[in-house]
Formats: structure tokens, sequence, C-alpha cells
């Protein structure tokens, strides 16, 4: 349980728009007795871990293969950051828990995330906090105007103080060094972030037991993490309630892929087709859904044939086995026989 609550807010898809980029920081704060440090973050460049932070060594370390990484952040920015958040975990934890540990861990998380969009220009930021699994509250900055909402666990007036302190932390502290730093990792990771990966596609049918089918279409190998796919019928979008699937999951070589699945009857005579956008393709990718209700049982055949092949080899060798053991033996019969009568026909002396 305790896992799942700290990858809650790294979970958080990212908000950013099409084409921009983002710098976050995911942190986590933890009271009780757990093998986890009790305060630690992860920054990330989009989608990209870049460094990572823990109170057992109170050290940010870079993560990446450059070697001057660590130059992009100020270490006297980072620690007033650092000791603000931590700082913040620790009053809400009073404020909510009372300061009390009931047997159970205690989580808080926050999450800060910048916003570069792609002309270059300063977007939004969003801070979001959340306790025990559910977000509380949510900042959110642009263009000098704030857009606050939260789970109020205090009243107003003792609210008010913290969110203008909170505001003015966020407007001559965190979003300019969140800006300035971003800006500072493009220009070591833009090669990495920016790179474009075309999408691999494949057609998966399978026969159901009522006799109809589940046809999936997987988008595979494609980076950015921004891919629409979409399901048609005859023409027309196929509703959300009748699709599964459609959720994006990374691959291990730092890639992503989705897939979506439909059920078809074995009297559904519509045409489908899964259509795809992605940044690595230059024009709307169509594919036609075209199913054979024969197919699962002719992809059936060959492997049926096969294995028949290889019992027929295997009983073919195990009958020339045992025919030479039986000639070995009868020939060995044949010799013991004839010295034996050799010997009695000998006179004796």
């Amino acid at each position: 349980m305790a896992i799942t609550l700290i990858l809650l807010l790294l979970s958080v898809p990212a908000v950013t728009s099409k084409g921009s980029h983002s710098l976050s920081l995911h942190s986590t704060y933890i009271k009780g007795k757990t093998f986890f440090p009790e305060y630690s973050y992860t920054l990330m460049l989009d989608d990209v871990v870049v460094g990572h932070f823990n109170s057992k060594t109170w050290t940010y370390v870079p993560r990446g293969n450059t070697t001057d990484e660590d130059n992009l952040i100020d270490p006297q920015h980072i620690h007033t950051i650092s000791k603000n958040i931590y700082d913040d975990f620790v009053e809400r934890w009073i404020v909510m828990d009372g300061g009390n540990l009931t047997g159970s861990l205690q989580v808080h998380q926050k999450m800060f995330l910048c916003e570069l969009l792609n002309n270059d220009k300063p977007g939004q930021m969003i801070t979001r906090s959340a306790s025990k699994g559910l977000t509380t509250d949510e900042l959110c900055y642009l263009d000098g105007q704030f857009n606050y909402q939260g789970t109020s666990y205090v009243t107003q007036q003792e609210l008010e103080p913290y969110l203008q302190l909170s505001m003015w932390f966020h407007e001559n502290v965190y979003y300019p060094v969140c800006i300035n730093t971003l800006k500072n990792y493009l220009k070591k990771r833009g090669t990495q972030v920016n790179r474009k990966v075309k999408p691999r596609f494949k057609l998966i049918q399978k026969a159901n037991l009522d006799g109809g089918f589940r046809v999936s279409c997987l988008a595979t190998g494609f980076y950015p993490r921004h891919m629409n796919l979409t399901l048609f019928r005859d023409g027309q979008p196929v509703a959300d309630h009748e699709i599964t699937g459609g959720e994006l999951l990374p691959n291990d070589d730092g890639t992503y892929q989705m897939r979506k699945s439909l059920e078809i009857s074995a009297a559904d005579k519509h045409k489908y087709t899964c259509s795809a956008t992605h940044l690595s393709l230059d024009n709307k990718l169509d594919i036609d859904l075209e199913f054979d209700p024969g197919e699962p049982f002719k992809s059936l055949i060959p492997s049926v044939l096969i294995v028949l092949a290889l019992v027929l080899m295997f009983g073919t060798g195990v009958i020339i086995y045992i025919c030479r053991r039986r000639r070995a033996a009868s020939k060995k019969s044949d010799y013991s026989s004839a010295s034996t009568s050799e010997e009695n026909m000998e006179p004796a002396s």
C-alpha cells in the first residue's frame, strides 16, 4: 500500500501541450517506519528522469550520461527549494495529522511542473499536493495570475496567509528557477526529448468462445508519448464504451505503446479502420481491420501439421531403433549357437 501511495504523483501524466516541454519535480515525505527515506524527490524533463534527491544523503544526484549536467542547477536554489518543500511537508503533517502517528505510514506528496511552449515562451506552472493517496489542492500560475483549487482542511482565515506566502514563492523563486533550469536541460537533452520515432503497427485477431472475435490495433515503439489512436466503424468513430484498452504504456527502450481492442460478432459485416496520428507521421495513417472468420482455424492447421510430423518422425525413429536392437540381439544369439555347436563337434582326445 505504501508503494502505491508513493507512486501516486509520479504516475500523473504530463499536462504539457503538444509540442511543448516540461520540467517536473515529484517529491514525497513519509513519517513512520519504512525503508524509504523520509524525504525524496525526482526531477524529470518531459518523461525522462534527469536527477534525484533523498534525505539520507541530502544530495542531488544528476542522472544521465553527460558530465556537467550538475552545473545546470544552482545548488543554492535547489537547497532553498528543497528546504521550503520539506518545511511545508512537516507543517502539513502537523496540521493535518496532529503530529500523531497511529501505526500506519503518513505519506504526503507534492508535484511542481513548469512548461515551455513550442515558441520558447514560458507557459503555466502547476503545483499539486496529495495526502494519504488523495489530491488535496492545486495551484496554477500563468501570466501573473493564480488559480487555486483544494480541499480545505483548515479555515479560510488560516489558509489565506499560507496561500499568500506560497504564491510569493511561486512567482519569485519556483517559477523563474524552473523555467531557467528547463531551458538549460533542453540544451543538454534536446536531441533526446525532441527525437521522433515512428510507431510500428500490428493487427491482432483472437477468436472468442461465443464465435465472435476480439480485434486489436497495437501501436508500439513510438516517441514522443503523444499518440492519437482511433477506431472507426464504416467511417464513424466507435463509441468509447465499446473499446477496451487505450492506456499509454512504456517500453523498455524508452518508447511507448498503445493498444485498443474491439469485440466483433461472427455475423458483423462492417468495415473497421484503425487511425493513428503522431508527430513522427507526416499524415494520418489509416489501417483497415480486415478479419476472416476462418482465420483462427486456418492459422491452427500449420501448427497441427508440424506436431503430427514431429510425432511421426519420433515414432518412426523409435520403430527403427527397436528393429535394430532386435537384429543385433538376433545376430548375437546366432553367433552364440554356432559357437556352441562347433565346440560339441570337436573329437575327444
